[in-house]
Order: C-alpha cells, then structure tokens, then sequence
C-alpha cells in the first residue's frame, strides 16, 4: 500500500473527446450521459441504455469535468489510517490509477472480461482501485469482509468458481490453507508491502503496469458484481448485480436519501464486503461527484470516531444504529462537528430513543433507510419529509412498494403482512439479476406479481412503513446478515453439542444478538458452564466468520419437539422475545 503514499507522479491519459459513448440521434456527436439523464432513467421516464459502464460513463466523465473547470479537484477518494498516512485522489488520479490496475488484472494475472475474481480487503485504497479496475475490464468481482474464515472463503471460491482472488495479509493464510482445493483459481494477487510465496505481488506490478487501458464497452444489463448474502438454511446465495443495477440504479438515493452534492464529503462506516459500501462508498456518491471519506479503523473506537468528525469537513455522515447508540453514551455537546450536517443510518431498525438523543445532542436529525443486497434502497425517510420515529419512511422511486399476504394481495394500511416490491408491468432494472446457479431460490422470491423481502412490516395511511420483523429466521445484528444455519453448522462440530438452534435475542446496543440454545452430550455437562461458553464462542469464531459467533448460550436439556428447525427456532425466538 505504501506505493500511494510516495507515489507522487501521476501522468494521465487525456481522451480526444469526451470518453461518453452515446451518439446523440439529432446531431451525430457523440454526447456523455448527465446525473439528469440517470436520473429519468430511475424514474422510467427515460429507456436504460444498451450499454453503459460506470468508469467511463461516470467516473471519466467527472474525470473530464475537472479537466474542463466544471468540478474543482476535491478529492473522489480522502483516506486516512489514524496514524498519520493519508491519500488524496481527484477523479483522474482515480482515474489513471485505475487503468493501471485494470492491466495489472489483465495481463501479469491474466484474467478476462467475465472472469470472477474474489476481492478480499479491509478499508483500504485498493479496495477502491480494484473494484474500479474491474468494472473497465468486465471482470466479475465479489467483495467479502477480512472476517471471513478459511472454511467461509472456500465455500465462495468454489461456488463462484473463481479464478483470481486479491487478498491482504490479513487473510492470506486461511487462502493458502484451502487453494488446493479450489481448482478452478489460478492467480492468488497480495495486497500487502511484504511479499508471500505462490503470491503476485500487487505492489510490483502495480509500480510498472501502463496508464494506457481501453475501458470495455459493457453491456446495461452484463453482470458487474456478486455479492454472498445469507439465509434461513443452506449457505450464502450469490446475489448477481448488473453493470446497471448499481452503476445507475443509485443515483436517486444519492440525490434524495444521501442528500449530497459534488461539493459533499461522505463518510459511510459499512465494512467492504457488503452492498451498503457499494451504495455509499461507491456508486451513490460518485454518482453525485462527491468525495468519499475512509478511515482504516480496524476496530470501531467511539473516541476515534468522534474526533475524526471534529478533525474532517466530512459533511455527511452514514452509520448503522449500533454506532449511534454508542455515540449517544457520550457527552455530544462537547463535540463541534462543524461540517456535518446530514445523518443517515440503515442495516437494522433505529430505536426511536437513539434518534431523539441524538438529535437532542447534536441538532441533527437521523434519516433511517431500508434495503437489501439484493434490490438496493427500499425505503427512506428523505429531506422534507416528516420523519415518524421509528419508521423506515416511505417507499423509494422507482419502486412501488406495498404490505402483501401470503397470497400476493395487497393489504390495507395498518395490516401487517411481508414487505414486498411491484414487479409488473415492467420488472425494475436495478434488482439483481439471479441468484447464481440456484432458480429456485431466484424464483421463490416471486409471489404474484411482487418480489417479497422476507420482511414483515405495516403501512401506515400516511404511507410510512414500519418494520416488524424477518419473516424468515436471519438475525440482523449491528448491520451483519446472519444465517441461524451457519451457526448452528458450526456449532455441531464441537464435541460438546448434541444439538442446537440458533435465534435472535434482545439487546441494548446491538438491536438483537445471536443466542445459542444448546443441547449438550453427557460427558459435557459436568463442565463449568462460563468457560464451556467461552469454548463454545471460540470454536465458532474460528469455524465461520467471527461476527456470527453466539453472544449468549444457554445450555438446555432438550429443545422443543418440532419436524423443522425452523419451527424449533420460532418457538424459542417468541420466548426470547416476549415482553420487549
């Protein structure tokens, strides 16, 4: 990494014409498509083009305005560590940085446009560069957090049959435990200053690979990314993304729920591997032309993170709840955050006493959203309107979000039933593509004429929604998907378990935890109970990523007697949940 530290030279690559390549049908130029035109393709006033790429037909365009004068060269990408490092990138040093990655890819890794390469890295610049890298060339990438276990990445390797995975040395060593397995990788890219035996090295090549690159004239509808998203059984389904669903289809939320302008300065705490980085780090932002702001934080430190607002001119700020119902412990007043005016958060239900605290400390309103990794924003509540505490706010353009019954008809407001998305006439363009190599749960996510969350919820008469619950068993813990099946995977590898069920249970920060009901065999249940706990925990931290392990474990003498274990888990998750 430290080659963007001293990396001072940057010559850039200065198109002949505008790098857009939408020829205008009046007068025959060749014309760039506008956040205006993004914007009526959202709203379905205007068709999705038959091609599009994000780095040519976004990125090189701000690129072109900050050439021209038309966007002063703030920074597309401010990072920083906390130990004094930090870099700075305009859109066209984004932008010939990113050539340079994109030949990397190609030529020393040999990979090609619809290859899928595993991206694997903390909050670090490369993440960016990669991801951008990609998109030029057509390769397929899948994020995943620096969480993931050997077990988990071998699990995604040989799902997605990936050729290439760039990694840091962070996780390094669970890839070498698992390559020989994973037959179809053939290029293993480190991120790291330190070399490593059967690795390329991304700092060497990066150093003397060319600033030349040709973006690839992608398709709308090609596939650009496949994000790992967790369920009630089974393991991770790859959720298939477009080089349109993202790349366009967020230009409304950066607009109306993101509030940002190219003047903005965004800082969106979500970890690398999931979507909501995507949305807030990524597409929204650049979408806007604003500037994306990025701590290393390794570990989430309230004083670090309170003292990062008061250093930067960050003006926006986005966060899950967790992190709000930490920071309203604190004594808010003393702080002067004197940039910041806009505060969003999603990834789990917002209390409504958090967001009057903070509000109460800061003057500042929070602006709750909803949404999946599968279809983007949901809902929002957005400037000017009203907020309803505790509400998710209204539905988000362009989808037509109603309540539904198990039979796919509409409910009334103030009914509760699933939380789903209108599909026809017109099936909206910024959903995922499929499920990959798995119709059926593509498909079981029909009903009627609506796609279905999985989510239960009402709708007021004001059109406001309010969440209820999963109406399947997924726990969502500060802003983490977590599949109870994963768990209880896990945990039945131990000696100790006979059995287990897995559910969510109640908790002040967190919103709720992973709570472990667990069935233990005869030698094990003279053992001392806190440091069986304790084992337990481990044992789970070590077999799938560490974020899924049981917070609390209750050791029982049987669960109750039901055919599924998701009828096992309800009946335990309503007795964990009673009286809250």
């Amino acid at each position: 990494m430290k080659i963007f530290f001293h990396y001072q030279t940057f010559r850039f690559i200065w198109l002949t014409k505008p790098p857009g390549r939408r020829l205008h049908k009046d007068y025959q130029l060749w014309t760039p498509l506008t956040l205006a035109d993004f914007e009526a393709i959202n709203r379905c006033n205007r068709p999705l083009p038959k091609n599009f790429n994000f780095a040519a037909d976004v990125l090189d365009q701000w690129s072109q305005k900050e050439k021209t004068g038309e966007r002063p060269a703030n920074p597309a990408l401010w990072w920083v560590n906390g130990k004094g490092d930090e870099v700075k990138w305009s859109f066209r040093e984004l932008g010939s940085l990113s050539r340079k990655a994109a030949n990397m890819l190609t030529k020393p890794c040999g990979l090609q446009r619809g290859d899928r390469v595993a991206v694997i890295l903390p909050r670090i610049p490369e993440w960016w560069l990669v991801n951008v890298a990609c998109i030029r060339t057509g390769i397929i990438f899948m994020p995943g957090t620096i969480q993931l276990t050997a077990k988990d990445i071998l699990y995604r390797l040989r799902a997605s049959k990936a050729k290439c995975i760039v990694a840091s040395e962070e996780v390094a060593p669970a890839v070498e435990s698992i390559v020989l397995e994973c037959p179809d990788l053939k290029t293993k890219l480190l991120v790291s200053p330190q070399s490593r035996n059967g690795w390329l090295s991304f700092q060497e090549l990066f150093q003397f690979a060319s600033e030349e690159h040709s973006c690839v004239e992608t398709g709308s509808q090609e596939p650009m990314t496949i994000y790992f998203t967790s369920g009630t059984t089974g393991f991770p389904k790859m959720a298939q993304h477009s080089q349109s669903s993202l790349g366009i289809g967020f230009t409304l939320c950066g607009r109306y729920w993101l509030d940002l302008k190219s003047s903005d300065i965004i800082w969106n705490m979500s970890d690398t591997g999931w979507v909501k980085a995507a949305i807030g780090s990524v597409f929204s932002s650049w979408l806007c032309g604003a500037c994306v702001f990025v701590h290393r934080m390794a570990q989430f430190d309230t004083d670090t993170f309170l003292d990062t607002l008061t250093t930067y001119p960050i003006t926006t700020l986005c966060s899950p709840p967790t992190v709000y119902r930490m920071l309203v412990q604190k004594d808010l007043k003393r702080y002067k955050f004197k940039s910041l005016r806009h505060c969003l958060t999603g990834g789990e239900p917002l209390n409504p006493e958090v967001l009057e605290q903070w509000r109460a400390q800061t003057g500042l309103e929070l602006y709750e959203g909803y949404g999946q990794t599968e279809v983007g924003m949901i809902c929002a509540n957005q400037k000017g309107q009203e907020i309803k505490p505790g509400s998710m706010g209204k539905g988000m353009l362009p989808y037509d979000v109603q309540i539904i019954d198990e039979n796919g008809n509409v409910l009334p407001p103030g009914k509760e039933g699933e939380i789903a998305l209108r599909l026809k006439p017109t099936r909206p363009f910024c959903f995922f593509s499929k499920y990959v190599d798995n119709p059926q749960k593509t498909a079981a996510t029909i009903r009627g004429d609506f796609y279905v969350t999985g989510d239960r919820g009402v709708m007021d008469s004001d059109g406001y929604f309010w969440f209820v619950g999963r109406a399947d068993d997924v726990i969502i813990s500060s802003g983490y998907r977590i599949g109870p099946f994963e768990v209880e995977s896990a945990l039945i590898e131990h000696p100790a378990v006979v059995e287990s069920a897995v559910v969510s249970s109640p908790d002040q920060i967190r919103g709720e935890v992973v709570k472990a009901f667990v069935v233990l065999a005869a030698p094990f249940k003279s053992y001392n109970p806190e440091k069986l706990t304790l084992e337990l925990q481990d044992h789970v931290k070590k077999s799938t990523a560490p974020y899924k392990y049981p917070r609390k474990v209750e050791f029982v003498q049987e669960l109750p007697k039901t055919i599924t274990g998701k009828i096992k888990r309800n009946v335990l998750r309503d007795q964990e949940w009673r009286g809250r």
